[in-house]
């Protein structure tokens, strides 16, 4: 049976970097609260500071550039899916809008033929 564990090398130095991103958040945070009385351009230029600050951080760290490496791969693999063309498409959303039609009259039609079954021959109830 193959080992299915996951091994990550973590250095303390990448574990450093983490924390001071996520202080680097929390820094940003407190500091749009705390400049209430400067002014709405003061807050939110220590927000957005303070995250691109922390985005760096956490980009230069192992972890951010696996991000970085699987948001590459992923766009990779976009890239080779092949799209329907605009035939196709609207030929799959005319199927589908008739077979939920063909459904609905389907599913009303079994409803009334055993609203029938039971109400009129089985119970006696008419209307």
């Amino acid at each position: 049976m193959a080992s299915t564990q996951v091994e990550t090398v973590s250095t303390g130095a990448d574990k450093a970097r983490l924390a001071v991103a996520g202080l680097l958040v929390v820094a940003a945070l407190a500091g749009f609260y705390l400049l209430a009385g400067q002014g709405a351009a003061a807050q939110w230029g220590a927000l957005a500071g303070g995250l691109v600050l922390a985005v760096v951080v956490f980009l230069t760290s192992e972890s951010g550039k696996r991000l970085v490496a699987f948001g590459r791969d992923a766009w990779r693999e976009v890239k080779k899916v092949v799209w329907p063309t605009r035939k196709e498409t609207l030929q799959t959303t005319a199927f589908v809008f008739a077979f939920a039609v063909v459904m609905a009259i389907f599913l009303w039609g079994t409803d009334k033929t055993l609203e029938w079954v039971f109400y009129d021959l089985i119970l006696g109830w008419r209307r």
